[in-house]
């Protein structure tokens, strides 16, 4: 589980002007948060399948908010996955 002040502080990084606090950047770097705990969680229990699920929807669900920024804006695209630290 992703802890206030970590979320806050992704937030801050990532918001565009003091009340965005739901963009598609701070969506995703939220989302990419998660996914790196829940990766870690599933490596210590490999038989979490509902875990394993969740994962993936988050996975997906990261994909399609990257997809739909990378077709609105492909400069803020290359500038998150820069920041976050993702591949292309």
């Amino acid at each position: 589980m992703i802890t206030r002040e970590k979320k806050n502080g992704l937030v801050d990084s990532l918001q565009v002007n003091k009340k965005d606090t739901g963009s598609v950047a701070v969506q995703v770097g939220i989302l990419t948060e998660r996914i790196k705990e829940l990766t870690e969680h599933l490596k210590v229990s490999k038989k979490d399948f509902s875990a394993r699920r969740a994962l993936l929807q988050m996975v997906g669900r990261r994909r399609r908010l990257l997809k739909y920024l990378a077709d609105k804006d492909g400069q803020a695209y290359l500038d998150l996955i820069q920041k976050i630290g993702l591949r292309k």
